[in-house]
C-alpha cells in the first residue's frame, strides 16, 4: 500500500465539477493504472500530467515515477492538490493549451505526458506538447473515444487529427472507458491512447506548418478527388495537382482519407520539389 498522504483526503474542500472545463474525475484504479501501463511508467521517470483534478491519477503516477509535475487549470482544485501531494509531486495552476514543457522541467529532458484530458480541449493540448521543441518520449492520454478512433485512425478513415498525431508518433487504442468510472459521468464513452513519440517529424517532413498546409488543401473537399481537392485548397490547376499527384506515385482519383501518413509524405516531398 502507498502512503496514506499520497491520496486525497476525503474531507478536502474540491467543491463540485465545474462544466465550464469539462470536469469529469477518473474514480476507476484499474482504468488509472491501464493510463500509466500505456506510457510504461517507471521508476526512473519524470512525468507531466495535465489535469489532475482531485488527484487520482497522481496518486498512481507518485507510486511508479521519479518525479511528476501535475498541471491544473483550475485554481481551487490546485491549491487543494498541492497541500496533500507527496515529495516527487510538484502542482502548477496553469493552462496546458499555452505552457511550454521545457519551462516546467527547467530545461528540455526526457519526460513522459499524461492525462485525463477535458474532452473541449483535449487535440490543443496534445498538440502543444507534440509541436513542442521538447517533445515527451511517450504520452498517454484518455480522450472521447471517437477522438481516440481518430487520433489513431487508419487509411481510409484518416483526418486532419490523425495526422496531427501520426505525424509525431504511433498511437494505439487501449483500453475502453465507460462512463460510470467518472464522476459525474460523462454523455460519452471514452479510451485509453497509448503515444510512442518519434524523436522528429515523420520520415521526408521537414516542416509541420507548411506540411499542414498540404494536408488542408486535401482534406478541403474530402468527398472529392485528390486532384480536385488539391486544385482548389492549392489553388492550381487540375492538371497541376494531377502531376504532383504522380510524383508521389498516388492515384488522381484517390480521396485524402484513403492516404497512408506515408502516403501524405510522400506527397510533402513532392510538392516541396515543385515549388523549387
Amino acid at each position: 500500500m502507498p502512503p496514506a498522504h499520497v491520496f486525497p483526503r476525503p474531507d478536502m474542500a474540491y467543491g463540485a465539477p465545474r462544466k465550464g472545463l469539462g470536469q469529469h474525475f477518473l474514480t476507476d484504479r484499474n482504468i488509472l493504472g491501464a493510463i500509466a501501463d500505456a506510457a510504461e511508467v517507471g521508476s526512473s521517470d519524470t512525468v507531466i500530467e495535465v489535469g489532475p483534478g482531485r488527484g487520482s491519477l497522481t496518486t498512481v503516477l507518485a507510486e511508479r515515477a521519479r518525479r511528476v509535475i501535475a498541471v491544473e487549470l483550475d485554481g481551487a482544485l490546485a491549491r487543494t492538490l498541492a497541500a496533500s501531494v507527496p515529495p516527487n509531486v510538484e502542482v502548477v495552476e496553469a493552462d496546458a493549451r499555452v505552457l511550454d514543457p521545457g519551462s516546467l522541467l527547467g530545461g528540455c529532458a526526457s519526460y513522459k505526458m499524461l492525462g485525463n484530458l477535458p474532452y473541449y480541449a483535449a487535440m490543443p493540448i496534445l498538440r502543444r506538447f507534440l509541436e513542442s521543441d521538447c517533445r515527451p518520449e511517450r504520452a498517454a492520454v484518455l480522450v472521447q473515444r471517437e477522438v481516440a478512433e481518430q487520433m489513431c485512425a487508419k487509411p481510409g478513415a484518416m483526418s486532419l487529427v490523425s495526422l496531427a498525431v501520426q505525424l509525431y508518433g504511433s498511437a494505439r487504442v487501449g483500453r475502453i472507458v465507460r462512463p460510470g468510472s467518472f464522476t459525474p459521468p460523462p454523455k460519452v464513452t471514452s479510451a485509453v491512447v497509448g503515444i510512442v513519440v518519434h524523436g522528429g517529424l515523420a520520415e521526408g517532413v521537414d516542416d509541420a506548418e507548411r506540411f499542414f498546409a498540404l494536408a488542408r488543401a486535401g482534406f478541403s473537399a474530402p468527398r472529392k478527388q485528390l486532384r480536385n481537392a488539391l486544385s482548389g485548397g492549392l489553388g492550381v490547376q487540375p492538371g497541376a495537382a494531377e502531376r504532383l499527384l504522380a510524383a508521389a506515385g498516388i492515384e488522381a482519383s484517390r480521396r485524402a482519407q484513403t492516404l497512408s501518413m506515408g502516403e501524405w509524405a510522400s506527397l510533402y516531398r513532392a510538392w516541396r520539389s515543385a515549388e523549387g
